[in-house]
């Protein structure tokens, strides 16, 4: 992937092309777009799959549980929603909030690099699995690789358990607590 081209996007346009976007029964489904949300010239976005019930009809990406819970994540290191960019590889509710499919992260992954060329963020925080095997790499195994530190593209960039996961799963929370340090460290190196 390249996040260095060129870009000529505007936030307006990039939107509204997103708005109409049909490139996967997903776009058909949606009852809301779920672009992104937060600070457009952070230097550390984070990136989920896709977006669930609450965040569907609401229209903004992580306002379920787990997004409360990414919320009270960011307040452990001194962040908040105004202080970083949030987005999706998906920006439209897979049914049943499985998993988004391969052709459907594929028709959709344009619209996620266009909004990090807009950003340009400095580090970028991928939320579970499947966010970390599209920019990391396919074979991404999140229980063992969580927290480490890769290059993606000249970013610097981690994985770290989904909010939903550790939901589901409070024991990974200590470890999780453990990866956010590590990002605070990095965001305060970078100033």
């Amino acid at each position: 992937m390249d996040f260095f081209k060129e870009n000529t996007d505007t936030w307006e346009k990039l939107r509204a092309d997103c708005a109409g976007c049909m490139r996967c029964e997903l776009g058909r489904t949606r009852h809301d777009l779920v672009f992104g949300v937060g600070n457009e010239r952070s230097d550390v976005m984070f990136i989920g799959e896709g977006p669930g019930e609450q965040e569907d009809l609401q229209g903004e990406p992580f306002v379920g549980p787990a997004g409360k819970l990414l919320d009270v994540m960011l307040e452990l290191i001194g962040l908040d929603r105004t202080q970083v960019y949030i987005a999706n590889i998906v920006k439209c509710r897979p049914p049943r909030n499985r998993d988004p499919l391969p052709d459907e992260q594929s028709a959709c992954i344009g619209w996620l690099n266009r909004q990090i060329a807009l950003v340009q963020p400095k580090v970028l925080v991928f939320l579970g699995r499947i966010a970390a095997q599209v920019f990391i790499k396919p074979d991404f195994r999140i229980t063992r690789e969580h927290g480490q530190w890769f290059d993606v593209d000249g970013r610097r960039a981690m994985a770290i358990y989904h909010p939903s996961a550790l939901l589901r799963d409070p024991s990974k929370r200590p470890e999780t607590f453990v990866d956010l340090k590590s990002l605070q460290r990095e965001l305060k190196d970078l100033t």
